[in-house]
């Protein structure tokens, strides 16, 4: 399973009810941070669930309120005792972004590593068995939309080994994918599990138009957290102009992509109540969710 915590769900600028979107995941112990605005590292306090386990910070693009709470984060992370390695991981221009944010945080007592992502086509990284995929997304500045997944193979056929004569002190390991060697005879993974099972898919997306692609990078997700700037359809230009999305626009997305649920994130500073919309977006898409600060989910696989 995978638990779920939208941190913030403000665009452009923190609100004195409102941090700025960012969303936090946990697997298995380990954490993801997706985006780092400004004061991300106070709901992430509130969220209670530590920072030490947090492996690896994903940013979709370099506006100020999706990075420019990076240094602080660092420094907190730091005093918190970590020691271990922090991945961050970002469109092209990583590199540059991580050096002139960090000037104010020079002296951390872990190692960054950066890994900087095409923006000109898909991509995936592995970190802590947590499998990160990366589309380009269509905003005024390179951006990246993610996808979180947790793979699961097929069920492990006692039946199977007992028939190869596989020592009941092995099974654990190709359980775990691993390949074993008796009297030099190769045992693979695939010889005593079934088809792989459906795993566990989260996919975040801001600052973009809808199209095709992302809807099919999307599809069949268990949980879609999406930007909604706008909940009036009167900002429909507007939002094309600035490269987002509104409401029903995510929701039409939601339903091409045939998804499981709509976490709607990443409001304009003008929208004050968004679930005055929510009842005519469910119409297009039933399963909405008006995302709020520090709403979270723990989603269970199917079987």
């Amino acid at each position: 399973m995978i638990d779920v915590c939208l941190l913030g769900t403000g665009g452009m600028m923190p609100l004195k009810d409102r941090w700025l979107t960012s969303l936090l995941l946990r697997y298995n112990g380990k954490m993801i941070l997706i985006d780092c605005g400004e004061g991300t590292q106070i709901p992430l306090k509130m969220a209670e669930w530590g920072l030490k386990p947090i492996d690896a910070v994903l940013f979709t693009h370099y506006h100020a309120d999706h990075v420019a709470g990076l240094p602080g984060f660092l420094l907190t992370l730091g005093n918190s005792g970590r020691e271990e390695p922090l991945t961050l991981i970002g469109p092209p221009g990583l590199k540059k972004v991580v050096e002139g944010l960090t000037v104010i945080s020079p002296e951390l007592p872990y190692e960054l590593k950066l890994i900087e992502l095409p923006d000109t086509e898909n991509s995936q990284v592995c970190i802590s068995d947590i499998f990160i995929k990366s589309i380009p997304a269509e905003h005024t500045i390179s951006c990246l939309s993610y996808c979180i997944e947790i793979k699961r193979q097929g069920k492990f056929d006692a039946e199977r080994a007992k028939k190869l004569m596989i020592p009941i002190n092995y099974w654990g390991k190709l359980q775990k994918g691993e390949e074993i060697t008796i009297q030099e005879r190769v045992i693979t993974p695939e010889m005593v599990l079934g088809n792989p099972r459906k795993g566990i898919k989260v996919c975040y997306c801001t600052d973009t138009r809808p199209s095709d692609k992302l809807a099919e990078f999307i599809r069949g997700s268990d949980l879609f957290i999406c930007e909604g700037l706008y909940g009036d359809e009167n900002y429909v230009e507007k939002a094309k102009q600035k490269k987002h999305m509104t409401f029903s626009e995510a929701a039409l997305l939601s339903k091409q992509g045939d998804v499981e649920e709509l976490w709607l994130t990443h409001y304009s500073p003008s929208l004050i109540e968004p679930e005055e919309y929510i009842e005519g977006v469910k119409r297009i898409f039933p399963n909405t969710v008006a995302g709020k600060d520090l709403l979270k989910k723990t989603i269970k696989y199917k079987d």
